[in-house]
């Protein structure tokens, strides 16, 4: 089997670790050009050398230095940002979309070495009543060991609990891609990878293949969380997951698969309640059979309506790049795919807002790094061209989209460059 240049890219990543009021840097909003490109500036295959400010460990935290800025709106319209700087989370808000930032306010007292790269990343999510609420994942001192951390702001993200870790199995082992969703009542749902059952069964001298996907939830805003449960086991261990929240406020969960005879393919849970997941449903159907990792896990997000729709990735042999499907009967079937992307794309990210579905991901050329947006106007079956927002030669964050309730916006950073928000016409 020959595979294209970018999946042999995403899957080499395996050998290094698959198995990732003082004033503040102004986070850039630019209105969506009539023509497709706007220019930032190399995206690199390697994570660059830090340089000028970014390079003195003695510097004030700025988000540009930043390998990940992760934004989200609250209900009143305040745009918040969670970023790292040298082992330190920071959380930022801006009330102008962007044009100015408070300063930023530090999360985790204690330095850890928190992973914020690619798909992985500190998540935050704002409830009705504007407490805010973090997690991320924290690398441990043996190879590939990880923990989830969770932090939380009562008082509008002036200041952040002390974090603690979520996953109530402590060993020094995998517990990893964090997803945090919050429900209309101030739920919390906190998914993730963990190794546990991998482990058990080595040491049972049974064979495992891939994690388990386990949740934990609050009900008391993030005082308390209930005892780890398993949703699925055989999950792949290198795929970012995916959390939304259900028209009957309930979370719905997307991950990468390993189904019967090695195929990676996607899944879906819909839990009946907060803490009863129900049985899980296949998502897609390219039948990609790879004992690898492809690093690239889905998206989903569930209109008004009750419809959802769901973005991946494959690099099966016929059926090779991003697809798009929906389902009007909460994931138990999804709409014939849409192959919208092919070679050099990646990382899609999807939002439905009212009847309209926006959709985003990245290219890569060999050189220039692009940020292309989608949209539907009618629940995802027709779409427009794709339009290119942003692209740059320098390496570059994922793509993601926002909205304020109004608009909707690309959000997306260029590495040692400043963070963008690009409203999409």
């Amino acid at each position: 089997m020959k595979f294209p240049f970018y999946i042999l890219l995403f899957i080499s990543f395996i050998v290094s670790g698959c198995a990732t009021d003082t004033p503040v840097t102004p986070l850039i909003v630019k209105e969506s050009p009539n023509t497709p490109t706007t220019k930032t500036d190399k995206k690199m295959s390697h994570k660059p050398p830090k340089k000028g400010v970014c390079a003195d460990a003695k510097a004030p935290p700025l988000s540009l230095c930043a390998d990940t800025v992760t934004a989200t709106f609250d209900n009143k319209g305040t745009l918040w940002a969670v970023w790292t700087n040298n082992e330190s989370i920071y959380v930022q808000s801006s009330t102008d979309k962007g044009n100015r930032f408070t300063a930023p306010v530090l999360v985790n007292a204690k330095p850890e070495t928190v992973a914020a790269e690619n798909e992985s990343r500190p998540k935050i999510k704002v409830d009705a009543k504007g407490n805010i609420y973090l997690t991320w994942v924290i690398t441990l001192d043996k190879k590939r060991s990880t923990y989830v951390r969770f932090s939380r702001s009562t008082d509008g993200g002036k200041h952040f609990s002390t974090p603690v870790t979520v996953n109530d199995n402590l060993e020094v082992i995998r517990h990893r891609f964090d997803s945090l969703a919050v429900g209309k009542n101030g739920e919390i749902f906190v998914a993730w990878l963990d190794a546990r059952d991998t482990e058990a069964s080595k040491k049972a001298g049974k064979e495992f293949k891939g994690l388990t996907l386990y949740y934990s939830t609050s009900t008391d805003g993030g005082k308390h969380f209930s005892p780890n449960k398993a949703i699925a086991e055989h999950v792949c261990e290198c795929c970012r997951i995916d959390t939304t929240i259900a028209s009957d406020n309930t979370p719905v969960v997307v991950w990468r698969h390993i189904f019967d005879g090695g195929i990676r393919d996607h899944a879906l849970v819909k839990f009946k309640d907060w803490q009863t997941p129900d049985t899980m449903q296949r998502l897609s159907q390219e039948n990609w059979k790879i004992d690898a990792c492809p690093h690239h896990g889905p998206a989903i997000t569930v209109a008004k309506s009750g419809i959802y729709h769901a973005v991946w990735f494959s690099g099966a042999e016929s059926k090779q790049g991003l697809f798009y499907g929906y389902s009007t009967d909460q994931g138990k079937h999804f709409s014939e795919s849409i192959n919208f992307a092919k070679e050099g794309a990646s990382h899609p990210f999807v939002l439905a807002v009212n009847k309209q579905v926006f959709v985003t991901w990245q290219t890569f050329d060999g050189k220039t790094n692009r940020a292309l947006v989608m949209k539907s106007n009618d629940e995802g079956k027709t779409w427009s061209a794709p339009n290119v927002l942003a692209e740059t030669t320098e390496m570059a964050d994922e793509p993601f989209l926002v909205s304020d309730g109004q608009g909707v916006y690309l959000s997306w950073h260029v590495t040692q460059k400043e963070y963008q928000l690009i409203a999409i016409q």
